[in-house]
């Protein structure tokens, strides 16, 4: 086997292996996710109207933030500061 063969065959197997990858389906990005300290807890969740709630929670005072982000303007516009008790009413 020379040096020509081998690279078309090294170029075939290699460019068999791209198309295997980019015919297999891809993990659509997942939003919502949690992060908790001591003190604070934030949670991104999809919003029913397009865009994103961002929830903070601040355990040491017990209160909540809403937090709304519009995808078209690219603003983050908070909504409401309440208790967390109030959620469980």
């Amino acid at each position: 086997m020379d040096k020509k063969t081998f690279g078309i065959g090294v170029l075939s197997i290699t460019g068999m292996l791209l198309l295997i990858a980019c015919l297999l389906p891809a993990k659509p990005a997942d939003a919502a996710f949690a992060v908790k300290d001591r003190d604070y807890q934030v949670i991104t969740v999809p919003s029913v109207g397009g865009g994103d709630t961002v929830y903070v929670v601040d355990n040491r005072t017990g209160l909540m933030a809403v937090l709304a982000f519009d995808n078209r303007a690219r603003v983050l516009r908070p909504k409401q500061v309440r208790a967390v008790a109030d959620a469980f009413q």
